[in-house]
């Protein structure tokens, strides 16, 4: 695990990475938001990373969240929860998260819109797309994916933002891309449909490069911030 300094340097390495893959692909950096995913990393780590000027964190355990989250109570961070949800945890998400990268089926859309507080913000949710076909891999299908965005999209207290996707890792900076442009075009299909999706949640620590260069306006890193979690 970095230290706090090491946290700091790590962040900007990461934001002059995502600035190189911005130029290389023509587009503003502004138009990416660098996400810390800070699951298993330690209320000190976010501290330090919070200190370098990073607001967004990605987590992944709802318990374990909700403990940081008590503990930085005072904070201004945008909390997104990125894991696989389960139905024993939407309550829990919808009450305490800004963002929801991570919903598949249309149960866990309808529990959400009934438990988010009704004095809060409507959830903003990313639907997560198996693109890979993955076993392992929650996600909707590709084929599923119209009929959810569909359901998902008028249901009250929920803000329906866009797609999210987690390939299945390739070493090639070329076979990382080809998951990614599927993913682009996906989006844009569904835009083209009406939905106005704004956010495309894909790359992380190894191939943000590649996902930016496809269009991807959210990248999930967390190794290259924190380092390798103990």
């Amino acid at each position: 695990m970095s230290k706090p300094n090491d946290i700091a340097t790590n962040l900007r390495a990461v934001r002059n990475r995502i600035a190189r893959a911005a130029e290389a692909a023509h587009r503003p950096v502004d138009s990416i938001q660098l996400l810390a995913v800070s699951k298993r990393q330690s209320v000190e780590a976010i501290g330090a990373a919070l200190s370098a000027g990073q607001r967004a964190f990605g987590e992944s355990y709802l318990q374990e969240a909700l403990a940081k989250m008590t503990a930085l109570g005072e904070a201004d961070i945008e909390w997104h929860f990125i894991g696989p949800l389960q139905s024993n945890k939407t309550k829990g998400v919808a009450e305490a998260f800004d963002w929801v990268h991570s919903l598949d089926r249309l149960s866990l859309a309808q529990r959400l819109s009934r438990q988010r507080p009704p004095d809060r913000p409507p959830l903003n949710v990313c639907v997560q797309v198996n693109i890979s076909g993955e076993a392992s891999k929650s996600g909707v299908t590709v084929e599923a994916l119209p009929e959810l965005l569909a359901e998902a999209a008028v249901l009250p207290g929920l803000h329906l933002r866009g797609l999210m996707a987690i390939p299945k890792p390739q070493p090639e900076p070329r076979r990382q891309h080809e998951p990614f442009q599927r993913m682009r075009e996906l989006f844009d299909t569904m835009n083209t449909r009406g939905y106005a999706l704004d956010t495309l949640s894909m790359g992380m620590s190894g191939d943000l490069e590649a996902a930016i260069a496809a269009g991807a306006t959210l990248v999930r890193v967390g190794t290259a911030i924190f380092g390798s979690r103990d």
